[in-house]
Order: C-alpha cells, then structure tokens, then sequence
C-alpha cells in the first residue's frame, strides 16, 4: 500500500518543443473562437460556461498532467504552466474548472494503490468525472490540522461527516479530494487526517449534499459552495493509499502544483492587464498626443513589464522542479506569492491607466482587477508563503 513517501515522481517527463508549440496554437485559436466571445455574458452572469467545459474535455485539458498511461496527456507542468497563463491572460475563472480537478487527479496518481489509479484516473483525464480538492472548512483554511470533518470506520465502509466550505466545482463537481480526521485524538494532528477519494452518488442520496453558491466579487462562472456530509458512507477502498494517517502530507503535496497553478494564472492576469493597458495608452490621446507618450503613463507601464517578465521566470522556475521530481515548496511559493501580487499590482496600474472608463463593465479590465486579489488567496495566503519562503531558505542555506 502507497504511503505519503512512495510519491510518483515526474522526473523526466517532457516534450516536444514543437508538439508544445502546436499545443499553445490550439489553445491561442480555441480562445479567440469559443472564449473570447463568450466571456464577459458568463462572468457578468455568473454563468457557468458547460459548452467551454466540454470542449476543454475534447482537448483534454481534464488529463493534462495525468500519465498517458491513464488516457491523461501527461504534460509537464511547464507546458501546463504555459497554457494556464495563456487562457488566464483573457479569463482566468475557468482554468480553476480544471486545475482544481488535476489537484485531486495528482493525489490519486502519486499516493493511491494501483486499483485506485486504474479505476478512476481514465475517468478523471476523459473528463467524464470531473471534480476538486475539498480541504478548506469553516474553522480551517491555512490551518488544515484543524478540520473538524471526521470519518469512521464501519466494517468495510467510513461514515463521514462534517461541512467543506469556499470548493471550486462543488455544484458541478462529482468527486473531491476529501480531507478528514480519522484520527482526532492523534498528537501532533496531523497523523490522525486521512485524504479519500468522495464521489457524489449518481441519484443525489448518501448523505454527501452541497450547499449554496456564494456570490463572489470575482472568480465568476465557475462555482463554489459548500459541502455537507451527514452520516455519508464510503467504502473502505476509497481511501487514498489505503493507510489512515496520510492525509496531511498527501493534500499538502499537491498544493506545490496548485501553486504553479495559481502562480501561472497570476502570470495571465499580469500579462493580460499589460496587454489591455497597451493598447489602451497607445489608442487614448490627450494634449494633442497619445498617453502613452506621456512620461507618468511610461513608468507604469515599465514597471508593469518587469513585473510580468519576472512572474513569468519564477513561475517557469518552479515547474522545472516539478518536472524534475524535485521538493519545489521554495520556488512555488516564491512564484505564487511574486505572480499574485504582480497580478494585483498591474490591474491596478492599468485601472489608472484607463481612469474613468476602467469603472465601465464594458471594458475587460474591471474584472481583472476584480480576479487578481483572489491569487494573493487561494493556495495559501501570501503571508503564508513569505514565512515558507524564509523557512526554506534558512533551511537550504544553513549556517
């Protein structure tokens, strides 16, 4: 049986330059096709965008880091990185449709047994279950050994209950990484959590119910809401590795992807804000010449280019430890904290730049300002990160 040191590792896996390249041209065509026109009805309405979802099925986007030997594309996290900043950079909501399902995808591919692995990650890579990571609850965000979920064992079942609370794709979601205590008298904490693989059952029954949508600032489109479990029966086999006590180490392991993730998604908007800002200095004139030849308007948007270069590298950085099997928490922390803020830092800059008119729902880049701060957010607040940032380091470099 797996444990929380028998990791998959993706040394190795590359690709192509060229197959990348072609990749990165669908994805550019798919998004002027089916994105673009789209984006600005779904994110007004809070719509959730199930034509895109299946055509992000068709590409394979579902099975973009899982093995090809599970039917997955089994891309390295550099190219995922790649495509995560491209569709980010027009409308990031929806790359959190399929990275939160790739999250719990990882934690079955690199902790669960074999059965585990071959019953549902073809399933996860076709998109046919497609789902997220059910960590966060009422009382426990950055803390996680503080999750009050608990399950039982019962003969050859757990019964489950507790609330999730702020899931990606809990309403259109049918399965999660679910975090629990299995253990919750174990001392320290996190020896008593265990991560199982929770599916919805197909007539709604079984005690696993979500509750309502929240109504966000931002992040429209894709759903998050609550999930109840009352006396929810699991069998035995679904969990993860098939040892208690492993959780902890298996959910937190797969937030160094979803690091990278939220890092590359910070890319998108940075770079998509400075594209917006662009364009926009070089059309809008004012004393006879365009504003961007205005020196203020210069400052911003050199600072606006360094910001969204450096993200770029430190993000690409931290996928090339991942690729490389390597412990990456360093480097994806320092990407997602440095990616978020630039994210944050360039819509603001180009809400300045476009002054009135950036208060207009009509122009794109209100909801990039509106996105950005959840990426100082999610995945572990920055404030989180610096103190990884600094405890790895000091222990990298020791004296």
């Amino acid at each position: 049986m797996a444990t929380a040191v028998d990791m998959m590792s993706d040394q190795g896996r590359t690709i192509d330059p060229a197959e990348e390249e072609a990749f990165l041209d669908a994805i550019d065509r798919w998004i002027e096709r089916s994105v673009k026109p789209v984006i600005l009805h779904h994110d007004h309405n809070d719509i959730w965008p199930e034509q895109l979802v299946h055509e992000m099925a068709e590409m394979g986007l579902f099975g973009a880091t899982i093995g090809q030997e599970y039917g997955g594309l089994g891309l390295p996290a550099t190219t995922y990185a790649k495509i995560v900043m491209r569709i980010s950079s027009y409308w990031m909501a929806i790359t959190g449709i399929f990275n939160s399902h790739l999250i719990m995808a990882a934690a079955v591919e690199r902790f669960g047994t074999p059965a585990q692995k071959a019953k549902w990650l073809p399933k996860f890579a076709s998109g046919e279950i497609r789902g997220g990571l059910a960590l966060t609850e009422p009382n426990a965000g950055t803390d996680l050994q503080a999750v009050r979920t608990i399950a039982r064992r019962d003969g050859e079942d757990y019964v489950i209950n507790g609330t999730k609370t702020w899931i990606s794709n809990a309403l259109n979601g049918s399965c999660f990484a679910l975090l629990v205590k299995t253990d919750p008298d174990a001392s320290p904490r996190y020896k008593g959590m265990s991560l199982f693989i929770a599916d919805k059952r197909a007539d709604g029954s079984g005690g696993f119910t979500t509750g309502k949508k929240f109504d966000k600032l931002g992040y429209k489109a894709i759903d998050s809401a609550e999930l109840i479990f009352e006396d929810y029966r699991i069998p035995a086999d679904q969990l993860i590795g098939g040892v208690e006590g492993q959780g902890f180490f298996q959910a937190t392991g797969g937030l160094e992807l979803g690091r990278i993730n939220v890092a590359a998604r910070g890319v998108g908007l940075a770079e998509g804000s400075l594209r917006l800002a662009t364009e926009y200095a070089q059309q809008r004139q004012t004393m006879g010449k365009p504003i961007c030849e205005h020196q203020a308007i210069q400052l911003k948007i050199g600072e606006m280019v360094t910001r969204a270069r450096a993200a770029r590298l430190l993000t690409l950085d931290a996928a090339v430890a991942y690729d490389k099997g390597e412990r990456c928490d360093l480097e994806a922390g320092m990407a997602k904290y440095f990616s978020s803020e630039a994210a944050v830092a360039n819509s603001q800059e180009a809400m300045r730049i476009y002054g009135g008119y950036s208060y207009s729902k009509e122009y794109d880049i209100e909801r990039f300002y509106r996105d950005s701060m959840l990426m100082c957010i999610g995945e572990g607040t920055n404030e989180m990160q610096r103190m990884i940032i600094s405890k790895q380091w000091v222990k990298r470099n020791p004296a």
